[in-house]
Formats: structure tokens, C-alpha cells, sequence
């Protein structure tokens, strides 16, 4: 159980573990090479408003295959069996297992998704760009407008969701609770991060440390709305799903040639059957 009141800044407010999360992520970053790949584009060279429909439809595609969008809808879907969804969000806010109360789990969830923000918008100003300033001008300015595309398609579909489905939270304080804001913004912040590190000089067990990290953090944000009585397990579930497709669909169609730091998972036959593959791009 994590006590809350031990991390709190001065003013109650964007806590230690953040600052921890977001210093530490910069740091790593920072000793294990802030250059550019030898060779590489810069970020946001590649930025574009006319993919062409070939390609808006491959990302669609790539975006939906991620495992981080189908695997939460599929977990979303299966929890509606047995109502399994009521019965974890009510163990959660009654045992409380790991931010010991219902309140401490919602600041922390703002904390935690606050650090996804936080970070993304680090690895986006650190990511070479250009050797002058006006090409790095440029180029952040560009790749930023597609990050803003995707965060704010996603914000849309959730919030449309929101009102259109109109779930009643476990709290019962009001009908917003399908699908999960915090677990959206989270999601998609931590995946264009993500996805910033297929520009920086880092060996492939870094970056997939780092990569792991931003998904523990969108996990933790997600849980935390449960244990707030926020949220049902399943709210979460489709929020991380959204986050996760809208950054692969923006960056892919928009932003990255070649889908730089994609994850995939397929079903390949062999000879003596099946084998299920997962693979990461660096």
C-alpha cells in the first residue's frame, strides 16, 4: 500500500513520484545518448498533411493490430462475463491494495497521468530535430501538430463516448463513466513517447526499459481510477485502447515513414502448427 501523504509536494500537488519519473526518464535518456541514430531522420522531418490513402489505411490497420489496443478491448469484452467488471471495481475500492484509500487513489491518478504528459512532452523538445534553429523550429513545429492531432482525436472519442453511453460511475456521482479520461490521456502521451524513442542513439535493452516503463505508468494510471471508484476495470481497458490506436494511427499516417518502434503481435503458421510472435521495432 502506498502512503500518499509521504510524496505530496509542499502545496499538495504534482508529487514526488512524478518529478522522480519524469527526472530519472530524462536522465536515462540523457546517459545513454541524446543524439540522433547515426544516419537517422530527425524528429518531425517526416511530418506530412497528405499521407495519401494507402497509407492513412495501413496505419489504421497497424494501429488496430497493436496488442495494446485489441488486447484491452478483447480483457474490456471478457469482463463483461459473470460481471466480473462490477466485482473487481467493488474489491478495489473496498481493499484499496494499493493506495490505501479511495482519495489517495484519485490524487495519485492524477499524478500518475500528469507524468505521462510530462514525460512525452520531454522526449518531444529533447529529440534531435535540426542542427539550426530554424529547422528545429520547423520540425517541432510540425511533428507537434500531428501529436496534438492525436491527442485531441482521442479526447474526442472519449468524450463522445462519455456522453452517448452514459455509464453510471461506481462512485454514482455522474454518467461519465465509459470510457476512462485519465486512462486515455495517459495512454496516449505514453505511447507517442514511446514512439520518441526510435530517435534517440539508445541501445534496444534501453529502449525497451523505457518503453516498459511508459507502459507500467499508463497501467498504473488506469488502476489507480479503479481503486478511486472512478472508473470500472473496463472503462479503463477501452480508455488505454483509444490512447493507444489514436498515437499509432496519427504517428504512422502523419508523422513517421517507416513506423519507426511499432510492436506487433501475430499468428505465424509453421510446419508443426502455430507460433505466436511478438516483435518490437528499433
Amino acid at each position: 500500500m502506498i502512503d500518499k501523504s509521504a510524496w505530496l509536494a509542499d502545496d499538495g500537488h504534482w508529487s514526488l513520484p512524478l518529478r522522480l519519473f519524469s527526472a530519472g526518464f530524462l536522465l536515462l535518456l540523457c546517459l545513454t545518448g541524446c543524439a540522433a541514430l547515426p544516419g537517422a531522420r530527425r524528429w518531425g522531418e517526416d511530418a506530412t498533411i497528405s499521407p495519401g490513402w494507402e497509407r492513412v489505411r495501413a496505419a489504421a490497420v497497424n494501429a488496430a493490430r497493436d496488442p495494446w489496443v485489441w488486447a484491452p478491448l478483447a480483457g474490456a469484452a471478457g469482463l463483461q462475463i459473470g460481471s466480473w467488471d462490477r466485482k473487481i471495481s467493488d474489491w478495489a475500492v473496498r481493499e484499496t491494495p494499493v493506495f490505501g484509500s479511495p482519495r489517495n487513489a484519485a490524487t495519485w491518478s492524477d499524478d500518475l497521468r500528469n507524468t505521462a504528459l510530462l514525460t512525452d512532452t520531454i522526449t518531444t523538445l529533447i529529440a534531435p530535430s535540426g542542427d539550426d534553429a530554424r529547422t528545429w523550429f520547423v520540425n517541432k513545429l510540425e511533428g507537434y501538430a500531428v501529436d496534438l492531432a492525436a491527442v485531441g482525436a482521442a479526447n474526442g472519442v472519449t468524450g463522445v463516448l462519455k456522453v452517448n453511453v452514459g455509464r453510471m460511475r461506481p462512485s454514482m456521482t455522474n454518467t461519465e463513466s465509459f470510457p476512462s479520461g485519465h486512462a486515455t490521456s495517459a495512454a496516449t502521451a505514453d505511447r507517442l513517447a514511446a514512439r520518441n524513442l526510435a530517435y534517440f542513439d539508445l541501445s534496444a535493452g534501453a529502449r525497451q526499459r523505457l518503453t516498459y516503463g511508459l507502459d507500467a505508468l499508463t497501467v498504473a494510471t488506469a488502476w489507480a481510477r479503479v481503486e478511486a471508484g472512478a472508473h470500472y476495470p473496463a472503462d479503463t481497458l477501452v480508455g488505454m485502447a483509444i490512447g493507444n490506436f489514436s498515437a499509432n494511427f496519427f504517428r504512422d499516417a502523419f508523422f513517421d515513414p517507416a513506423g519507426d518502434g511499432r510492436q506487433a503481435l501475430a499468428i505465424v503458421p509453421t510446419d508443426g502448427g502455430l507460433m505466436l510472435r511478438y516483435s518490437v521495432g528499433f
